[in-house]
């Protein structure tokens, strides 16, 4: 299940827990719970209790707990002049978070395209998943020797270009909360500790753009930049990837200006929006948006 950027695993498991201590068992009373919102999600007019209790088999007062956990949590709402239960907000937010991801991989591609022609090599396109980069879609280089993945594929955030882009503009405490988890070391190349991943941290936020320097596998490079939401929170990014021979050093600064461009055009196509001192980055380089 997607979290919105800046939840932990944690924070999601405090607030479903509310809902689960309705039960001795957390499995049965969460799919008592989701039952309840698939019925209601049947009928755009609403349920009453006695309804809803004879559509789902459950006693009257094991429904109305749940529904008063859920409406606390904002899944369902209650219209007592007619004693009917609707769906609520939080479920289209749910919902919305999966067809933002689906809608921006097609908003995206002609995009990626572009981005693959001018750079020459392999642009992926991945989301914020947890603690975890989800690989969404790929377009491959045209290039004989070329980095391929499988969409669905994951990778730790603190790994990977795509993911460090994204944790540079979370808030602090979630990064200091992976750091508390473990950093996992893919490559001697793969950062390792709290102290190196703050101050690569702070120098994307600078730049831009992130690296991933033989960090996933040896003799693959990528840069990467990330996606801004409505409300200027990273929720993906766009990142090109290919064999080191090729990715050099010194195609850096013509790379990272190319893909910070088009995951800028990728965040206005979606409706989302570019924190102030991206604008301002983004502005300073664009003048020279080719690449070497």
């Amino acid at each position: 299940m997607a979290l919105l950027p800046g939840k932990s695993r944690n924070d999601a498991s405090r607030k479903v827990e509310p809902i689960l201590r309705e039960d001795k068992s957390s499995v049965q009373a969460l799919s008592r719970a989701l039952t309840v919102l698939e019925i209601l999600s049947e009928d755009d007019d609403g349920y009453r209790l006695v309804d809803l209790a004879e559509r789902s088999g459950l006693p009257a007062p094991t429904i109305h707990r749940l529904l008063t956990t859920l409406q606390q949590r904002r899944f369902v709402v209650f219209e007592s002049e007619k004693n009917l239960w609707r769906i609520g907000p939080q479920c289209f937010a749910v919902g919305s978070a999966f067809m933002q991801r689906r809608d921006m991989v097609a908003i995206a591609t002609p995009m990626l395209r572009r981005l693959r022609d001018i750079v020459g090599e392999t642009v992926n396109v991945g989301g914020l998943d947890q603690d975890e980069i989800l690989l969404l879609h790929q377009i491959e280089s045209k290039q004989t020797m070329r980095a391929i993945c499988r969409p669905g594929q994951r990778s730790p955030l603190a790994n990977t270009a795509m993911g460090k882009s994204i944790l540079a503009w979370l808030p602090p405490e979630r990064v200091t909360q992976l750091v508390q988890q473990g950093l996992p070391r893919l490559t001697p190349q793969s950062i390792n500790r709290g102290t190196a991943l703050h101050s690569a941290l702070r120098e994307i936020r600078q730049t831009g753009y992130a690296v991933d320097n033989e960090e996933v596998a040896i003799g693959l490079r990528c840069i990467a930049a990330p996606v801004f939401n409505e409300f200027s929170l990273p929720i993906a990014a766009i990142s090109v990837v290919g064999p080191t021979l090729r990715v050099t050093l010194e195609r850096l600064d013509g790379l990272s200006k190319s893909v910070m461009v088009a995951a800028a055009e990728v965040t206005a196509a979606i409706g989302g929006r570019l924190p102030a001192e991206v604008k301002a980055i983004i502005s300073a380089r664009m003048s020279t948006v080719t690449c070497s």
